[in-house]
């Protein structure tokens, strides 16, 4: 895949910097398709123009690259963005606009080849099929697009949801109530605290259970793909027993 790109930064010799390290990065390609010296002239080209990424300044006269960044969401499939600039201090800003990346100034060929790859997988799963249906996640100040085929458990833990796949766990704002309500027939209430996939149930098992109000001998499903086991509250047994029978 060859990446369109449109570079947005006041200072030629910047704009003219990136070029030359765009043309010697490879898998993927990146092709220069535009340039602009300022946010006025950025949206006017992003409106016109169809670009898969945008490499924005962020210190530029007039709007600056956050505000020209927080103006591409109104437009319709707006370029992803990398900020590249010389003052680290607004990062966080930045990933809270949903950045791929942000790179500092002077731009290193390897650092500017890692935003590239980010971009490319970010635009792969942004065009996956319509019937893939994922799960957008906020996670360590960037955005994860998890497909729901993947997740095997989500687990009320205080004020989060971890959602776990084979791979890894992610954290999730949001509340098991949402979920269950989006997800019927995909998912599995198996207690207050935790959701599985059906898909992934292996067996129901004896276990001892260490919940506050359900200490003692109780039952646990049992999931493909992870270790451990997830208790099941005395509630809601015999709707998961009945779950498990019917398959």
């Amino acid at each position: 895949m060859t990446l369109r790109v449109l570079i947005v930064d006041d200072e030629p010799l910047a704009r003219a910097r990136l070029r030359t390290l765009l043309g010697d990065c490879a898998d993927p390609t990146a092709q220069v398709v535009a340039e602009a010296g300022n946010a006025t002239q950025a949206m006017d080209l992003i409106t016109r123009e169809r670009f898969d990424l945008a490499l924005i300044d962020i210190h530029m006269p007039g709007a600056d690259g956050l505000k020209l960044a927080q103006a591409m969401r109104g437009v319709d499939r707006p370029p992803m963005v990398v900020f590249v600039t010389a003052h680290p201090g607004h990062a966080v800003t930045a990933f809270e606009l949903d950045a791929v990346d942000y790179l500092t100034k002077p731009v290193r060929i390897e650092r500017l080849r890692q935003a590239l790859v980010k971009a490319e997988r970010f635009l792969r799963e942004r065009e996956a099929p319509a019937d893939e249906p994922v799960l957008v996640i906020q996670d360590r100040g960037r955005t994860e697009r998890v497909p729901f085929a993947e997740i095997l458990y989500f687990k009320a833990e205080l004020k989060y949801v971890t959602v776990r796949t084979a791979a890894r766990s992610y954290i999730l704002d949001g509340s098991l109530a949402e979920l269950e309500a989006r997800l019927t027939g995909q998912f599995l209430r198996i207690h207050r605290n935790a959701l599985v996939a059906r898909r992934a149930v292996r067996s129901l098992e004896k276990h001892y259970s260490t919940e506050p109000g359900e200490e003692g001998e109780g039952w646990a499903i049992r999931l493909t793909g992870v270790q451990e086991v997830l208790a099941v509250s005395r509630r809601q047994l015999a709707a998961v027993r009945e779950a498990i029978a019917s398959g």
